[in-house]
């Protein structure tokens, strides 16, 4: 790791001086396993930093709507065991958000449907609840800490996304995640500055609690890279500059096959798609992706029904028809066109740009029905797509989370 937990622990307390921590009740949102951090070394830091001084030090694992997490899972993912509990965290609770339970949720506002024109450019018009975990009431303070990777949705990871989607409710979740993919992740991912990112600060504004930031950003090889601390656009901001700088690879030209071996900490095709959103720029028109992922056994724990339903389509499937939707979650309809990706619907007849494959635990039935492609794992030999680029063959180990894009868009 390229920080030292002596230089973490100086970064946090310049970052956020002892007055602002000084004997308040301060509570820590964070990622679950589905990102990559040095999670249990920050944890860590930030009970010597902060917890030594603050009344309270709390933890809350903002899922989002990814699977919830029980306080054992919590615990273990923090890679606290029972002495350190006693020792370092005695005065500390663990949390996951509870977005399944009624009453977790407290109404701070709304976005109208003149802001909602304006942010999404016309794109939609509407007006939009803002709900969030009434939980961080209960505190002094918030504390946001995670890594800033591109991502499909808001341009970025990080920053005030631990708060929206983390840690609110449905209605906001779905439409941003929506509005996202209407102006196609091609366009979005990997800009700081995009409508989604522009929702999720003006929902911030609602929230009326001194919130701080602990942004990282995280090297593929060498581990933590950057870190950054304070106010949240600002930390955020900077983790971004960063980022753009060590988690996007340029090629000069794209590929007509390739191989995205989806990392043990993506659990299903929900999150597995982050393969298919990180490497589509570089697919040749009509070309494959495969994600090679044999440890994945379902698409989602959460919204499995929804997507079985409606399958995986080009977002004007869906444009075109959108009463034939009303009962679907349009987050899952987002889904569905950031795994399938861009492509046209015209005459009843969909085109996709990328030929997706799984090459999963699914069954091939169940792919098909949902309408995408299979290959058994099995049958796939890693060495086949290894050192073939000359041929117009790539292969990259975990992938998910590093971007990949021509020059030409660079």
């Amino acid at each position: 790791m390229a920080f030292s937990e002596e230089k973490i622990r100086t970064v946090i307390e310049a970052g956020i001086p002892a007055r602002r921590v000084e004997n308040k009740r301060i509570l820590v949102l964070t990622p679950d396993a589905t990102r990559t951090c040095p999670l249990m070394t920050m944890v860590r830091a930030v009970g010597d930093t902060i917890g030594r001084r603050a009344a309270k030090l709390d933890f809350l694992v903002a899922v989002g709507t990814h699977p919830v997490l029980s306080e054992e899972q919590v615990l273990a993912l923090y890679g606290i065991n029972g002495q350190c509990r006693r020792e370092r965290f005695g005065r500390s609770d663990f949390f996951c958000h509870r977005w399944d339970l009624p009453g977790t949720l407290v109404r701070i506002g709304r976005l109208s449907e003149k802001e909602v024109v304006d942010i999404s450019g016309g794109r939609l018009s509407e007006s939009v609840s803002i709900d969030i975990n009434r939980k961080i009431y209960d505190y002094d303070r918030v504390l946001i800490l995670g890594p800033v990777f591109p991502h499909e949705v808001a341009g970025f990871s990080g920053g005030a996304k631990y708060l929206f989607p983390g840690i609110s409710g449905g209605e906001l979740l779905h439409f941003f995640h929506w509005l996202g993919a209407v102006i196609t992740t091609r366009k979005i991912i990997g800009r700081k500055d995009t409508p989604v990112r522009r929702v999720i600060h003006r929902a911030m504004e609602k929230v009326k609690l001194p919130i701080d930031c602990l942004s990282m950003v995280v090297h593929p090889e060498s581990g933590l890279h950057g870190l950054f601390c304070g106010d949240v656009k600002a930390a955020w901001a900077q983790a971004a500059d960063v980022s753009s700088t060590i988690h996007i690879v340029t090629k000069k030209k794209p590929y007509g096959t390739i191989l995205g071996r989806a990392p043990e900490m993506y659990d299903e095709i929900w999150t597995a798609g982050k393969v298919m959103y990180k490497l589509e720029q570089v697919v040749a028109n009509g070309g494959r992706l495969i994600i090679y992922a044999p440890h994945i056994h379902r698409f989602s724990q959460t919204w499995g029904a929804h997507i079985d339903k409606i399958g995986y389509h080009v977002r004007d499937y869906f444009i075109s028809r959108m009463e034939c939707f009303i009962d679907i979650p349009r987050g899952v309809m987002a889904h569905s066109t950031h795994v399938r990706g861009t492509g046209e619907y015209k005459n009843g007849i969909e085109t996709p740009d990328v030929e997706v494959v799984l090459a999963t635990s699914i069954p091939k039935e169940h792919c098909e029905r949902v309408n995408l492609g299979y290959m058994n794992p099995a049958d796939i030999n890693i060495e086949d797509y290894t050192g073939k680029e000359e041929e117009g063959i790539l292969y990259v180990e975990n992938a998910g989370e590093i971007l990949y894009r021509l020059e030409d868009n660079a």
